[in-house]
This record gives C-alpha cells, sequence and structure tokens, in this order.
C-alpha cells in the first residue's frame, strides 16, 4: 500500500460553471483554470500520481497545452488511474477537504462521492467529501477563490508487488 498527497486552489472566475468533483454546483462563480477547473479532481489527480511517484496534474496534462483546454477533469482523473494500473496499483479509498466560504459543500458532497468513485472504480463509500470555512481568514476567507486537499490510499493490483 502507498499513501498520496494532493492539493489545488483556483481563483472563482464569474464567467464560468463551477464543477467541482465532476458536479455542477448552479448559481455559484466557477473556477479559472486551463481544463474546466475542477480543483477537487486536480487534487485526486495530485494525490493518486503522487502515491506511485509520478508527479504532479501539470506534469502530465501541462496547462499550457491546447489538447486539455477546457477538459473534463475527471477525464484526467481517469487517466491517472489508467497510470497507476500500468504501475501495478488501484485505488482503495481517497478523502477529500475543499476549504471555501461558499458554495456550501455538504449537499453537494453525496453527488460528488458518487461521481468520484465511479471513475475510481471504488465504491462511493470509499469517497470521502468534506467542506470546511477559513473562518474569513485569506484569500479564500475574502471569497476569492477555494483550495482543495486530498489523500489517497492505493493498493497493489495484482500478486506481482511493484516497487
Amino acid at each position: 500500500m502507498r499513501v498520496g498527497f494532493g492539493y489545488d486552489s483556483h481563483r472563482f472566475d464569474p464567467e464560468r460553471p463551477l464543477i467541482l468533483g465532476g458536479v455542477a454546483i448552479p448559481g455559484e462563480p466557477g473556477l479559472a483554470g486551463h481544463s474546466d477547473g475542477d480543483a477537487v479532481a486536480h487534487a485526486l489527480v495530485d494525490a493518486l500520481l503522487g502515491a506511485v511517484a509520478e508527479g504532479d496534474v501539470g506534469r502530465h496534462f501541462p496547462p499550457g497545452d491546447p489538447e486539455w483546454k477546457d477538459a473534463d477533469s475527471l477525464m484526467l482523473l481517469a487517466r491517472a488511474v489508467d497510470m497507476l494500473a500500468n504501475k501495478g496499483y488501484r485505488p482503495v479509498n481517497v478523502d477529500v477537504v475543499v476549504v471555501c466560504e461558499r458554495p456550501r459543500i455538504a449537499p453537494h458532497a453525496p453527488a460528488m462521492s458518487l461521481r468520484v468513485a465511479q471513475v475510481l472504480g471504488v465504491s462511493p463509500g470509499a469517497v470521502s467529501i468534506k467542506g470546511k470555512t477559513n473562518e474569513g481568514m485569506g484569500w479564500i476567507g475574502a471569497g476569492e477563490g477555494l483550495a482543495v486537499f486530498a489523500v489517497a490510499l492505493v493498493e497493489s493490483s495484482g500478486p506481482d508487488r511493484p516497487g
């Protein structure tokens, strides 16, 4: 078993839809970014890739590459799962914290967990997504954007234990 940690942050962009964990959240400003800006998916990609020492989301899906312009970040997450499989690993469970003053994450967390679980190939019970505020402090507290922290546990997917 191996553990990886991921982080992502984005500024709000009122001209874009807000997508977190593959779920559109209506009535809220979206996130600036080269892809769809899904910071939950990006932090999870970093956590999964980190668990198998494969770098981060920017290494594999560079923000300047037109191929990833407005890309569905759950597709990037699916590619990260494929990278794990190629190294002989599979996700076991993930834990995600979304830090923002708004939107409230709790009403959307079950739908996010379901979408992420489908991509990871795990049960929704193996995906924890929760929200925390920053108590009005700093750029997050000022409502300029949000940050996401993620941890992932992965295990060997076969009898031959990888490196």
